[in-house]
């Protein structure tokens, strides 16, 4: 059925067609190949020669440049190099996702396999970016043998849609894990931590070492700007020196110590009351 059709087509003039093999007037071979393709057929092996190659390369180089007239993007052309860049449809609140790719035909296309790597992309996560790898090494695996840079697009394409309804997934999971935590913290808050003895213990040992720490520094401070007043038993215990400081002060005087008797009062001038005095005996006054 193939060859019939092959021969049919060879035979008469191409008509307009919707396929951009058959709109640019293809050869009778460019035909054959293009009915091959599109009846899924791959090119026998060791059938093509190297013109054959370069001859199609060519001829989809044409037709995707119809196909992407505003982001198909020549390169080099030795070996054939250019980027094509696809983007999503807009999603709910239409954001959309980019990628533009680049390939490089090697010289068995499309018996072989293309290079290509995403050149640049918009709004991609990293796992993202490996699934479309992925896909990219699926689809040319089951299309080597036939020109295959469209279907890899239109997979990317489908790819980049289903990326966009992910979006909106994390998005709503996001925002559910955010509101999640902030409850979660409310009620921490709220409630706050449960009190133990241990922990009760824990935070009391803490709070007496802090305590202590702000006297001694508070102490320290009121010492060195000299507004503090130390006890007798304080200057005792910061000045051992203290405890012999009187009977130094005698030795060392002898009996020259000078005692002002001024400080003292006559006895009769002191309103002594004699029942307060628990000595008092009025009979050894009178034995006197």
């Amino acid at each position: 059925m193939l060859e019939q059709q092959m021969r049919a087509s060879s035979s008469r003039p191409a008509r307009a067609s919707s396929s951009c093999w058959l709109s640019h007037g293809l050869r009778a071979g460019v035909v054959e190949r293009s009915l091959r393709f599109r009846a899924g057929v791959p090119w026998p092996a060791g059938a093509r020669k190297m013109t054959d190659y370069s001859e199609e390369q060519r001829n989809e180089l044409e037709a995707l440049e119809s196909i992407y007239p505003d982001s198909f993007r020549v390169l080099s052309d030795a070996p054939p190099c250019f980027t094509i860049t696809v983007t999503s449809d807009a999603g709910e609140n239409d954001e959309t996702v980019q990628a533009t790719l680049k390939f490089t035909y090697v010289d068995k296309y499309p018996d072989e396999a293309p290079c290509y790597e995403i050149d640049s992309q918009e709004n991609l996560e990293d796992e993202d970016i490996s699934a479309i790898i992925t896909l990219l090494d699926q689809q040319a695996e089951e299309n080597l043998g036939m020109v295959m840079i469209f279907t890899l697009m239109s997979a990317v394409q489908e790819k980049l849609n289903e990326i966009v309804d992910q979006i909106k997934t994390r998005k709503e999971e996001e925002k559910l894990k955010r509101e999640r935590e902030a409850e979660e913290a409310e009620k921490v808050l709220f409630h706050g931590t449960p009190v133990t003895i241990e922990n009760f213990l824990s935070w009391k040992a803490k709070f007496d070492v802090e305590l202590a720490e702000q006297k001694r520094k508070k102490q320290k401070e009121e010492e060195q700007a000299g507004k503090i007043k130390l006890t007798g038993k304080q200057l005792f215990e910061r000045d051992h020196n203290l405890d012999t400081s009187d009977i130094k002060f005698l030795e060392e005087a002898g009996n020259s110590v000078e005692v002002d008797e001024s400080l003292f009062q006559e006895m009769d001038d002191l309103e002594l009351d004699d029942d307060d005095d628990p000595d008092y005996n009025p009979v050894d006054l009178d034995s006197d």
